[in-house]
């Protein structure tokens, strides 16, 4: 088989994962997280559940594609958001990243749900899948770095400790949010207006000694 024919069948193959993936979104997003079934896939679909099979051995592979894509996205967003960023505020900074966070979530309850909640008995990530996920946390953790080297935090924020509560903190918001009004916008969302507060709640916590910059 010639070059092309093989790249012809390759792109084929990612083409049909990605609607698989899309249509486990979309019925995830009708019947809830955990009520994900391989057959409902395929008939949503058109394919018959063995065809399914070549792809995706089982439903708990899909949703670990599912939380790696998820992180994937949230991961570049992250980064996309550092990147356009004009200001070298850190907290200015942690504002602007945690909202697009906080929208990002709310616009995306499965992957929301998939990656910061266990909802599914039984699923644990894959090492691959999980990787992006790691790669946010550590960008995370070299922007707080970056607040205790310019004398804005302790450097305690930067530490495992650091971490848990800022990602206990902003993911709170996100899960309170979610459970008790899913359907508002962002801006008029009860709970992820107090974003400011919370993240003014860690810095304050972690601010360092008076007459230490």
């Amino acid at each position: 088989m010639s070059d092309t024919g093989l790249d012809r069948r390759t792109r084929r193959r990612q083409e049909t994962i990605e609607e698989i993936l899309t249509a486990a979104i979309e019925l995830m997003e009708a019947e809830g997280v955990a009520s994900l079934s391989l057959s409902a896939v395929a008939r949503q679909l058109g394919m018959q559940p063995p065809s399914l099979y070549q792809y995706f051995p089982s439903k708990m592979a899909i949703y670990d594609a599912l939380f790696q894509r998820g992180a994937e996205l949230y991961r570049d967003l992250y980064r996309e958001v550092l990147a356009k960023a004009t200001t070298n505020d850190v907290r200015e900074l942690d504002l602007q990243s945690a909202g697009a966070f906080s929208r990002w979530c709310m616009a995306h309850p499965v992957y929301s749900q998939l990656l910061f909640w266990r909802t599914i008995p039984g699923f644990q990530p894959s090492p691959e899948a999980f990787a992006p996920a790691q790669e946010a946390l550590d960008e995370l953790r070299g922007h707080l770095q970056r607040g205790v080297d310019r004398g804005q935090l302790r450097p305690e924020a930067a530490s495992d400790e650091g971490i848990a509560l800022y990602t206990s903190l902003t993911a709170g918001l996100i899960s309170q949010q979610l459970a008790n009004e899913p359907d508002v916008a962002f801006e008029d969302g009860r709970y992820v207006r107090l974003l400011p507060t919370v993240l003014e709640m860690f810095y304050q916590h972690y601010a360092p000694a008076r007459g230490k910059t």
